[in-house]
């Protein structure tokens, strides 16, 4: 019984060493990821790096009146997007380019890409030119976690220079799907501007399934509401050509 008792003993031992490896290698596993890795884990599951997009944009003002306007989208890497606007008709064939910081808006009755800012909305309501033409969210900001629960991650992304429209962002994210639930877009005085809301996942096809619906309001425009609905989402590959001030007249060619 003696040699059992000590058999039984040195089992426990290393039964209980493993134990304690295996929680040390989940804690380490888990402290591994970081606010940047969340963040760039959230781009991949909205968007592909290179695409094409159909959408449509809602205006609500206080009164119940609405706005709509429907654009179709190219993006490629993390710093180049263009949006043709679709409908509806006083709109229709009109155009803006982002690089990096710089976006511009043509008009085909004036024949020329004018300069447009961040913050400026070349569809008004409450979402603004950066919201429109938003590139990926690591590509702008470096995130820390404020706050880790059972089922989401609660990330302070600062934004990396500030020429950004929002100086940091409050971003809750969904573990389980990691993609964010609500923003809170901040300016530099620490001012809520507004707040982004990610709703109805929606499977897109190619491994893609993400929110259809981000809806905006803000302390700023009491009553106005804004609404974006991503009606299709495709993989394209495209020709750095699309992304020049020269071909924002034939961006209407890609569909």
């Amino acid at each position: 019984m003696m040699w059992f008792k000590q058999l039984f003993k040195i089992n426990s031992n290393v039964i209980f060493s493993v134990v304690v490896f295996l929680c040390l290698l989940v804690t380490s596993t888990a402290a591994a990821l970081d606010g940047n890795e969340i963040l760039l884990q959230v781009d991949r599951n909205l968007q592909p790096e290179s695409y094409e997009m159909y959408r449509k944009l809602i205006n609500i003002e206080p009164d119940g009146s609405k706005k709509e306007y429907v654009l179709y989208t190219v993006k490629k890497g993390q710093d180049r997007m263009v949006a043709l606007f679709l409908s509806p008709a006083s709109e229709k064939g009109r155009s803006t380019l982002r690089l990096g910081d710089n976006m511009w808006l043509y008009i085909p009755s004036v024949g020329k890409p004018l300069r447009i800012t961040s913050l400026q909305s070349v569809v008004g309501g409450v979402f603004n030119n950066s919201d429109i033409l938003r590139l990926d969210y690591s590509a702008e900001y470096d995130a820390v976690i404020l706050e880790e629960t059972a089922d989401k991650y609660v990330l302070n992304c600062k934004a990396k220079t500030s020429s950004i429209a929002y100086d940091s962002l409050k971003m809750e994210v969904d573990k389980k799907t990691m993609v964010p639930v609500t923003i809170g877009c901040y300016a530099a005085s620490g001012m809520l501007i507004k707040t982004l809301y990610y709703k109805n996942i929606k499977d897109f096809g190619d491994d893609l399934s993400r929110p259809s619906v981000l809806e905006t309001d803000s302390p700023l425009y009491k009553g106005y509401k804004s609404i974006m609905i991503y009606a299709r989402i495709n993989k394209k590959k495209l020709a750095d050509e699309v992304f020049t001030l020269n071909y924002l007249p034939r961006v209407d060619e890609l569909r």
